[in-house]
């Protein structure tokens, strides 16, 4: 499967299932597209865990930062990768020793790594390359749709709000 071949059931199911999510690369500047992801998959309800060692025990957007994923004592749902192609070899290794494994190790945009991926698919751990779970999310609940953004996704009904936080969310 490409990253131009992820349905949006599959990728709706792949975010419906998670609850903690590992962001390997994760920034405390807050102008970084890491930073914007840790802050948005947090008011989303996912317990995020910033990977950093540069800021292993500080916190970004209120998360505590760990050293490595090995470091995080919670059991993984998703490792997404915010480093270079050539660094999701070995995060991807990295995550395939944790037990109990992640169900997804999820690639950033631009992000894609043949191998990786086929490591982690014969672990039968899903994988998603170019694509951003904020995106995503956003695209697949509406409120992007609803913003103005081409969403891919027509139609005229407003986005249902989330129970809790007026917020929007999966279905």
């Amino acid at each position: 499967m490409t990253e131009e071949d992820y349905s949006d059931s599959y990728i709706e199911g792949l975010l419906a299932s998670v609850k903690t999510v590992a962001i390997v690369g994760a920034s405390p500047k807050n102008v970084r597209p890491s930073y914007f992801v840790v802050k948005y998959l947090i008011s989303k309800g996912y317990e995020v865990f910033p990977v950093n060692p540069g800021h292993a025990g500080r916190d970004i957007c209120g998360a505590r930062t760990y050293g490595s994923l090995a470091d995080i004592p919670d059991p993984i749902d998703m490792v997404d990768i915010f480093r270079s192609s050539e660094a999701a070899l070995q995060i991807t290794k990295d995550a395939l020793e944790l037990n109990p494994l992640p169900k997804i190790i999820w690639m950033q945009l631009t992000i894609r790594n043949e191998e990786a991926a086929t490591l982690a698919r014969k672990k039968n751990v899903q994988v998603v390359m170019n694509r951003c779970p904020k995106i995503e999310y956003a695209r697949l609940s509406g409120e992007i749709g609803w913003a103005g953004v081409a969403s891919r996704k027509i139609s005229a009904r407003k986005p249902k709000l989330a129970k809790g936080f007026q917020r929007y969310g999966l279905s």
